[in-house]
């Protein structure tokens, strides 16, 4: 199978581009700059260049593929919404690319956000379509006849080499002499190791279902005290609880996302893809990888 891959250079879809090299599909990888071709050649890819605003270079990769995984985004975090819009046209211009045929499209979205039910996040929550799109715009073109599914990752997806939420807080923590958390710090992430992550998007991508939406989270929910405090017992700082205006100065513009309580399962995931994590969890990893 020959997949396009998006964000082919990133911390995921690097990751994504080996696991499916080693699978013995064939790659085409989206590349921004030289630094990202050049990355994306010595995993073993072929190079497409572009980035998400080359909407008909989006086109031509998805043309060309037998399959596409998206995975990159704007990484500004400060910018969101722009960010949120070129998300949406690039879904847009590579699923309607696939009109009347039935490649599959694999688009990344997020768990952060989505409406409990019955206490936690499951395949049946549906994004309300903010702050991110993504979601919401391949369950559109499933209306059009597309073969779309959605990877639900968890918003801490770990790793060494991750540059996400985690290593934001704590730098933070390392900046303002404190290892922080909101009101009583129970409100509870799910994680996902990086490999763990990129299986899902390979088997998503060989059998997904037109219209799934798989929720990729290894651990169900870590509460974020829980990480405040391996951060404060790392760097030596004092563990602090801080009230919605503190926190929102401590935490800058991730006081949008850190106060989010995200419990979710993962069972009708794992019997769709056949898919079991098997990586090690979260606070492990930050002690062996993250300071």
């Amino acid at each position: 199978m020959k997949v396009f891959v998006t964000g082919a250079s990133g911390f995921i879809g690097s990751a994504v581009v080996r696991e499916l090299l080693h699978e013995g599909h064939q790659v085409t990888g989206l590349a921004r700059s030289e630094a990202s071709e050049k990355l994306v050649y010595e995993a073993g890819a072929e190079v497409l260049k572009g980035d998400l605003e080359d909407l008909e270079i989006l086109k031509q990769g998805a043309l060309q593929a037998d399959g596409v995984i998206h995975t990159a985004f704007f990484h500004d975090f400060t910018q969101f919404d722009k960010a949120a819009e070129i998300d949406k046209a690039a879904i847009n211009a590579m699923g309607e690319a696939l009109m009347n045929t039935n490649k599959p499209i694999v688009v990344t979205a997020g768990i952060l956000g989505l409406p409990l039910i019955n206490g936690s996040i499951s395949e049946e929550s549906r994004s309300p379509g903010f702050p991110r799109a993504s979601e919401t715009t391949a369950l559109a073109l499933v209306e059009k006849g597309i073969n779309a599914s959605v990877i639900r990752l968890a918003p801490s997806v770990h790793d060494k080499g991750d540059q996400g939420f985690v290593p934001f807080i704590i730098g933070q923590a390392r900046k303002n002499g404190i290892s922080a958390y909101p009101e009583n710090g129970n409100n509870r992430w799910p994680a996902v190791h990086r490999l763990d992550a990129a299986r899902a998007f390979r088997l998503a991508v060989e059998k997904g279902g037109k219209g799934a939406l798989y929720n990729i989270v290894g651990e169900n929910g870590i509460e974020v005290k829980d990480i405040a405090t391996l951060i404060g017992n790392e760097l030596n700082l004092p563990v602090v609880s801080l009230p919605g205006e503190d926190a929102a100065k401590h935490f800058e513009w991730m006081s949008r996302f850190i106060a989010f309580d995200n419990p979710a399962t993962n069972t009708k995931t794992r019997e769709q893809l056949d898919w079991k994590p098997a990586h090690i969890g979260l606070l492990d990893d930050m002690q062996q990888n993250y300071f």
